[in-house]
């Protein structure tokens, strides 16, 4: 991917060819069952409301938007995996050493007095053959680089084990300073704030495009040491906020006036001079476009186009 950026905005031209997911578009026959064609309707209809009811408040309520599968035989599986934890999902990149997005969804009550664990520990739930990132492999000395939590550990201090999860190496990925501390912690801290006020927020973040600047300098990766493997820098740290009052039957009381918040925040040194976190406001399309991802794609085409084309 190429991109361009400019004083006023950020443009990014994908140069790579975009690829369907395993499985999108796939069409398989049926065989006869004997059963009427309104009997099957109503039947997939009930499987498909207990399925969607079931997950609301959960991350992946309104939809998993790279199509990820926990299955490692599935096509792309080493790049697009699946892993569904009780405080997140995300989707892991094993070529890349980190998530290609995590999500969560956040109210008051996953907010309590844990406190933070600050104990980052590989991610043993990930395939046995698979390469588990350490702690030491950022390198900070070197490379200068934060390990820069997707889902924040302020998120989730109900309880202890739920903030010793955000500790997972899997959730990390190398963030400069200026952005981790500043741009990024004051998007978290407003997001708690919604939280506090009586909101729900269903929360999609995660790393785009390659190459950071820390105060080490410029970097596309860091190289693991006795190690052929590198951890990617990303370019961008984009984040995705779905924000409802606190209720019950979650998907209905979408509409176009519901409240979304979508940025894109350059993963470099000196990203706050300019303005806090709200100067890289952007559309959901964008992150889309630059993702190559589907996000709430259980919502009906035009209120789904209508929330992700708002800035």
């Amino acid at each position: 991917m190429e991109y361009k950026e400019s004083a006023n905005s950020m443009k990014l031209t994908n140069t790579t060819k975009s690829t369907k997911p395993a499985g999108a578009g796939a069409k398989s026959k049926s065989k006869s069952t004997g059963f009427s064609k309104q009997s099957i309707a109503v039947f997939i209809f009930f499987i498909l409301s207990v399925t969607v009811f079931a997950q609301e408040n959960t991350p992946l309520y309104f939809g998993n938007p790279s199509k990820a599968s926990s299955d490692l035989f599935a096509e792309n599986a080493e790049e697009n995996y699946l892993m569904e934890k009780k405080q997140f999902s995300m989707s892991y990149n094993n070529k890349t050493l980190e998530a290609n997005w995590v999500a969560w969804h956040l109210c008051a009550t996953d907010i309590g007095d844990s406190g933070r664990s600050n104990k980052f520990i590989p991610d043993q739930s990930l395939p046995s053959e698979w390469y588990k990132v350490k702690k030491e492999d950022y390198q900070y000395n070197a490379y200068g680089f934060d390990r820069g939590h997707i889902c924040p550990s302020a998120d989730r201090t109900a309880t202890s084990e739920d903030n010793q999860a955000t500790f997972l190496m899997t959730n990390m990925i190398p963030q400069s300073p200026d952005c981790n501390r500043i741009t990024w912690k004051n998007l978290e801290s407003y997001e708690r704030e919604l939280a506090l006020s009586g909101n729900e927020l269903y929360i999609f973040a995660g790393p785009v495009g390659s190459g950071g600047t820390s105060g080490r300098g410029y970097f596309d990766e860091i190289k693991l040491e006795n190690n052929e493997r590198s951890i990617k820098v990303p370019e961008f740290c984009w984040k995705i906020i779905l924000i409802l009052p606190e209720g019950e039957d979650d998907i209905s009381r979408i509409t176009q006036d519901t409240h979304v918040i979508s940025v894109c925040v350059p993963n470099k040194q000196g990203c706050h001079v300019a303005g806090d976190w709200d100067i890289y406001k952007c559309s959901i399309n964008y992150i889309e476009e630059i993702t190559n991802f589907d996000f709430f794609d259980i919502l009906p085409d035009d209120l789904e186009e209508y929330l992700e084309e708002k800035q």
